[in-house]
């Protein structure tokens, strides 16, 4: 059998590209932490202020008719999500979750800026201080964050695999 040596070099990579692989681990918790006080802080929000959350989503368009159910479901999932984001073994998963959530958020929110702007913000707390055009920008920098984690996490399971396929070229 033919065999092969590795010289240990990689490509030339982006520096901050590099620094982001090399501390994917942490960079990936911060993040999912991030989500994790976000979508608790928002559900808590909702569900103490049930009554307001109820109001406000009765006068949306597009979900208004949907309220009572939206009411519940909305923070029970958030606090999932912040659950799944919560152990090592689901947390890909719970970026991915995080990022679709982000992106019916902003695509939602986006919709009620173009035709309803001045329709109350229904997601509780100080983030319905917000302004609409703010609270677009803050969901697309969570959305951003989403991706980021899920390259990251998706990075090093690369990594990792690459290591491993190089240990047994070497030792074969």
């Amino acid at each position: 059998m033919k065999n092969m040596t590795y010289s240990g070099e990689m490509p030339k990579q982006n520096s901050f590209i590099q620094f982001l692989i090399k501390h994917s681990n942490s960079i990936v918790q911060i993040i999912s932490a991030l989500f994790i006080l976000l979508f608790v802080y928002t559900a808590l929000s909702k569900l103490q202020n049930q009554i307001q959350f109820r109001f406000s989503l009765s006068q949306a368009p597009l979900i208004g008719k949907y309220f009572a159910f939206i009411s519940y479901a909305l923070p029970i999932n958030e606090l999932l999500i912040a659950l799944i984001l919560f152990f090592p073994k689901t947390r890909k998963l719970g970026l991915y979750m995080s990022f679709i959530i982000m992106i019916l958020f902003t695509v939602y929110l986006s919709c009620m800026l173009a035709f309803a702007p001045k329709l109350p913000c229904s997601c509780g707390g100080v983030i319905q201080k917000m302004t609409w055009g703010q609270h677009v920008i803050f969901n697309l920098f969570f959305t951003l964050l989403a991706l980021v984690g899920i390259w990251l996490a998706r990075k090093r399971k690369d990594e990792t695999s690459t290591e491993s396929q190089i240990t047994e070229v070497v030792f074969t």
